[in-house]
């Protein structure tokens, strides 16, 4: 805050305001870096606040004017290449971008935990409307989505792997034989196990496991089981990089401010 004081003179010109600070600088004040501004944001919920910063300060950067523009100089030769340098930079910004996807592991954040819970709504929390989607403007951007949308949405991108390897196995119906035949291969090795004690000669049940594992690799590659599932794993990995991608962060939660307030956010 600062005071403006009129000090009378005697000059013959008028007097000049005097400014005085009212506050002094705290010397024990603390300047927070940006790593730890980040991760308190992270820890406190507010994810969206970084990924919405880092859109605007792309956008405020790429409809700054140029200022090479302003020199009348070189006028002509600016307006000349400063289209073609502005696409050539966006286009190998966006390459970078895209190529960033394939440079860190989505999953590295995934727990047993973000199974547990209940599975997003598809149409508000998951798929959202079209201002849900924006192209990522950066490689850190891109990291930061896909890993809190992995964790998000991992139960929906389970179901979304279910429905892929199920439509798979549809394509490929000999597959689907052989996934059953394996599945009742191994109900008969535990039916016999049961009623022959096998739990009494270790020796002869380890033997038995390993037999029918043998068999059950023979029917899975006779029947192309492998196939349907490289199917169902591609296309649900693909469909999971590209919407945790451009999804936007939204608020997740609600988290319960002092005196009883809540932030109010939608999706």
């Amino acid at each position: 805050m600062i005071e403006v004081k009129f000090v009378p003179s005697t000059a013959p010109y008028p007097a000049k305001p005097e400014k005085r600070m009212v506050f002094t600088p705290n010397p024990l004040a603390l300047s927070v870096p940006e790593p730890e501004f980040e991760s308190w944001l992270r820890d406190s919920g507010y994810l969206e606040i970084i990924d919405q910063r880092t859109t605007d300060l792309h956008r405020l950067s790429t409809t700054a004017p140029n200022p090479a523009a302003v020199d009348t100089t070189s006028a002509a030769a600016t307006n000349s290449s400063s289209p073609t340098e502005g696409f050539l930079h966006s286009l190998f910004s966006l390459i970078w971008t895209l190529l960033s996807l394939f440079t860190f592991n989505p999953f590295s954040k995934l727990t047993t935990d973000d199974f547990s819970g209940d599975t997003p709504p598809w149409t508000a929390a998951f798929f959202g409307s079209s201002d849900s989607y924006s192209f990522p403007s950066s490689p850190a951007q891109v990291r930061l989505r896909v890993h809190e949308n992995v964790k998000r949405f991992a139960r929906n991108y389970a179901s979304l792997f279910i429905l892929f390897f199920a439509c798979s196995l549809y394509q490929l119906p000999i597959a689907l034989v052989g996934l059953i035949s394996c599945l009742a291969l191994w109900d008969v090795f535990k039916f016999a196990g049961d009623r022959w004690n096998l739990d009494g000669y270790p020796v002869l049940r380890e033997l038995l496991i390993r037999i029918v594992q043998c068999v059950t690799v023979v029917i899975m590659l006779i029947s192309n089981v492998q196939l349907a599932v490289f199917y169902a794993v591609g296309f649900s990995y693909a469909v999971m990089i590209l919407h945790s991608s451009f999804r936007k962060l939204t608020l997740a939660k609600q988290p319960a401010a002092k005196g009883g307030n809540r932030r109010i956010g939608r999706r």
